[in-house]
């Protein structure tokens, strides 16, 4: 027979035994949850040549599977940050892309902003002084109304433009059908300098899977 001592012993041993069990299954449920999300940045992220603006979660705002027709007009989705303490004009355009970059990276005619103004903190507007600006390139013929996307940066400033926005930064006449897995060539110009950047913006993702449609058709016809 076990004495009293041993008894506690054998019991202590067991508890522990079983929270250590706990915590590992606990543990695995995380990692297995974490695993599952989806980063909520989905766009790209890019400095200039001076680090004096942070682009960050540049992509086409997601329509649906179908995406944007030739010809079409795509909002994008963007912050630009001006990580100085001079104010900067960021001017944005599109440009043909290289055909190393093959078809699944199209161009637009240009790129305006349209509505009221950007979500912004230290950029009180749009415009820009016209001694610090890169001179925009003509308006296309028959262009849909908007001004040249020329945004002004306050020092320690930025500018976001999101889906729902007052203000949004569009791509208008794209070449060709714009849709998911593909991207539109951009180029972003500064005023202090920092050399022209390119970047492909692509079609972003929804942010929830789409709907699936209700069980067995049959289920829905009995009475």
């Amino acid at each position: 027979m076990r004495s009293l001592g041993t008894r506690r012993l054998v019991l202590v041993a067991g508890l522990a035994a079983a929270t250590a069990v706990a915590v590992a299954g606990c543990s695995a449920g995380q990692v297995a949850e974490t695993s599952l999300k989806r980063p909520s940045n989905q766009g790209v992220n890019m400095e200039n040549s001076n680090n004096s603006v942070a682009i960050r979660n540049l992509a086409v705002v997601y329509n649906g599977t179908e995406g944007y027709a030739a010809g079409d007009s795509a909002p994008l989705e963007v912050t630009l940050s001006n990580q100085t303490g001079q104010p900067i004009t960021v001017l944005v355009s599109s440009r043909q892309p290289d055909a190393a970059l093959g078809n699944d990276v199209v161009s637009g005619t240009n790129v305006v902003l349209v509505g009221g103004q950007p979500s912004s903190a230290g950029s009180p507007s749009s415009e820009s002084p016209s001694s610090e600006s890169p001179s925009p390139g003509p308006s296309e013929p028959g262009a849909a109304a908007g001004t040249p996307a020329r945004i002004v940066l306050a020092p320690l400033g930025y500018a976001s433009f999101l889906p729902g926005d007052a203000e949004t930064l569009q791509v208008q006449g794209l070449s060709a059908a714009l849709r998911p897995g593909m991207s539109v060539n951009l180029v972003f110009e500064f005023s202090n300098g920092a050399a022209p950047l390119t970047l492909q913006a692509p079609v972003g993702i929804p942010l929830s899977p789409a709907p699936r449609e209700s069980g067995n058709p049959a289920e829905n016809h009995e009475e």
